[in-house]
């Protein structure tokens, strides 16, 4: 006799049901009405096919308005389109088509890439397909079946790819009529269920396997989602995402370029630089009377690298520098650093330290180079060279809850001078692989959920959560990700507690019983590449920089020669009051140079006529807008150098102003 199936539902109930009863059988047991809309079921957790026997455990029907539907939609959408392709294009062959971030792609072996103007054919395709609504079947294939059948139809990559499953794993065929690809699962019921709100976006070349000896395939994204709003709401988030594309506005805005002889790494125009150094310049100022800002070595010697563990675990990503003559003795290999961390433990190591004299909070504005392949590259957000502003805290383990809040507190401070009000901070916790005793783990882990929860107190705006599993080797750590105008979430910012590298180099202090001990380390970093932040807030703001940031805070411009003089008085005023400022006295009609000026993000300029030269005025026109601000020159340059004051300095002079009063 069948023994029962002992399965419990998210309410607590609990029901029995014969052996070999499926997630269907379990649905249509419940109600007919949820059995329809269901599409899978998980047991325990795990996403399992609608048609699969139940085992004993906790069951939840998922239905296709479950957040777990939607990765179950985009896989099917994959498959869907690529049994599409084929049907288009005989003789296409099939390779790997993942569920990824915010969509799919899958990749094709066909003779002639696809092009743009291939997508509306397939997507016109795909909706025939969903509109048979094939059911998801699913069979167990010998390996020796699986290869043979591939192999007749001509997939060779599918060959291949059944080569590469492990040995006693299951081979798994999913069927949708007629059409069948190899395939984990799980799948819904039935190609119906993914509905019309998909779409393909682009197309671009890949090697397979990402390995570029291999053949050069052709890759179709696309997206899909539950309901069609969710997908206008992700396609009208593309489109403004294409028109604050940084590369695009960093030219019009004449900000810095790339090029072949440095790949990866920026060249920074004076209006580029300009911004970045106030970058810098705002962030030195927040730092000053807590940090001691350093500058170690951006080459050392290899030797170092071993000590520190890079060596072995990171030198696929790290440049090595050797002597560039050949009538030289000197063999010892360098390498460029990726990190500061190394050399801030060399300096608090230089000369004696006492428990007094801690926390030591050191800074640096560190050039790193690290290497990413070229295919990986794009614009600031991902380079080879750039600048971290990095810190490490040299601390007793008593101290270290106090230094976390306390960055904490800086962090999110910074982010919101910058306009990020809506920041995610999650906890990623010790992974499998790692450094250091279970209690040293037990007591950091302790100490930072402890900070965690007084975080979520004091915050009321500020969401968290815990990413187990996901901590550094060496200790675990705060991510903070912050949300853009368009909704897009950027992780910055990161405070990482570390037991390895104290240790690998001997680093300690004198203690209270004169004993020598080993410090806590903490490695945080707001803006991580300052490179990365500014393209961050030039996607942000769309160009339209906040005046305290902008490269060029506003032009002067005037209407007729007859006002030049009087523009050039303006000009001045502007930059004793500590404006950056530019004048456009060109012989051009004065709506000419307002959009030309409009066009490099100029947030604003400065119109001034023969009316304005005899009334001492000027006439105030903002970047985005069509109004024209008429004021008096002595307050119109108090209003702006206020307003382009750096929040930072304004809340002090604010301080200081209530202290005095």
């Amino acid at each position: 006799m069948s023994q029962a199936i002992a399965l419990t539902f998210p309410d607590g109930s609990e029901r029995s049901y014969d052996a070999g009863a499926t997630g269907r059988d379990v649905a249509e047991s419940i109600s007919k009405s949820l059995a329809k809309k269901a599409v899978a079921i998980a047991i325990d957790g795990t996403v399992r096919d609608l048609s699969d026997p139940v085992t004993t455990g906790r069951i939840e029907i998922i239905t296709r308005n479950d957040e777990r539907a939607l990765e179950l939609i985009r896989h099917d959408a994959a498959h869907v389109m690529a049994e599409a392709v084929q049907e288009l294009w005989p003789g296409t062959q099939v390779t790997i088509g993942p569920v990824i971030e915010n969509g799919f792609y899958y990749d094709f072996a066909k003779n002639e890439p696809f092009t743009l103007d291939d997508l509306p054919k397939i997507e016109k395709k795909m909706k025939e397909i969903i509109a048979r609504n094939a059911a998801f079947t699913k069979q167990v294939w010998s390996r020796d079946k699986a290869k043979q059948v591939f192999a007749d139809k001509g997939e060779q990559y599918k060959v291949e790819l059944v080569d590469a499953i492990p040995e006693g794993q299951d081979l798994k065929i999913y069927y949708q009529g007629d059409w069948f690809d190899l395939c984990r699962g799980p799948h819904m019921a039935s190609t119906g269920q993914i509905g019309s709100a998909f779409k393909l976006l682009k197309v671009a070349g890949a090697y397979w396997r990402g390995d570029s000896n291999n053949p050069m395939l052709s890759r179709i994204y696309g997206t899909a989602f539950a309901e069609q709003s969710e997908l206008d709401n992700y396609l009208h988030m593309l489109a403004e995402a294409e028109k604050r594309d940084h590369r695009r506005l960093g030219r019009e805005m004449d900000l810095f370029h790339f090029q072949e002889e440095g790949p990866g790494v920026v060249f920074w125009h004076g209006k580029g630089w300009r911004v970045f150094q106030t970058l810098v310049a705002y962030m030195r100022r927040r730092l000053a009377g807590d940090y001691q800002e350093v500058n170690a070595p951006q080459v050392l010697d290899k030797s170092l690298w071993e000590t520190s563990g890079h060596w072995g675990w990171y030198r696929d990503n790290m440049f090595k520098v050797t002597v560039a003559g050949d009538d030289t003795d000197d063999d010892r290999v360098f390498a460029l650093k990726p990190m500061n961390c190394p050399g801030h433990i060399q300096i608090f190591k230089h000369g004696l330290k006492s428990y007094r004299e801690l926390p030591i909070r050191l800074a640096e504005f560190g050039n790193v180079h690290r290497y990413e392949p070229s295919g990986a590259l794009h614009g600031l957000m991902r380079v080879r060279g750039f600048t971290q502003d990095d810190a490490h805290i040299f601390c007793t383990d008593e101290q270290m809850a106090a230094e976390c809040l306390k960055i904490n507190d800086l962090i999110l401070s910074v982010y919101k001078d910058f306009g990020f009000d809506e920041v995610t901070i999650k906890l990623s916790t010790r992974p499998d692989k790692r450094v250091g005793s279970d209690e040293l783990w037990d007591r950091a882990e302790s100490v930072m959920m402890g900070v965690l929860e007084t975080i979520q107190q004091q915050s009321n705006n500020i969401k968290t959560g815990i990413l187990p599993g996901e901590g550094a080797f060496y200790g675990p750590k705060f991510e903070y990700t912050l949300k853009d105008a368009i909704g897009r979430e950027w992780q910055c910012g990161t405070t990482q507690v570390d037991f390895n590298l104290p240790e690998r180099f001997g680093a300690f202090y004198i203690d209270s019983n004169s004993e020598k001990t080993q410090p806590v380390m903490i490695h945080r970093a707001i803006c991580g590449s300052m490179e990365r932040f500014l393209g961050i807030l030039i996607e942000n703001f769309a160009g339209h920089m906040p005046l305290w940031v902008s490269p060029l805070q506003m032009v002067v411009a005037t209407i007729t020669s007859e006002a030049d003089a009087y523009g050039l008085e303006v000009a001045e005023a502007l930059r004793e009051a500590g404006l950056n400022v530019e004048t456009d006295f060109r012989n051009e009609k004065i709506n000419y140079k307002v959009r030309e000026h409009s066009v490099t993000k100029v947030p604003v300029i400065i119109v001034c006529g023969r009316k304005e030269a005899e009334e001492r005025t000027v006439n105030i026109r903002r970047l985005g807008s069509q109004e024209q601000v008429s004021m008096a020159l002595d307050a119109a340059v108090e209003s702006l150098a206020l307003e382009a004051t750096p929040p930072d300095i304004r809340r002090k002079a604010e301080a200081k102003k209530a202290r005095a009063a």
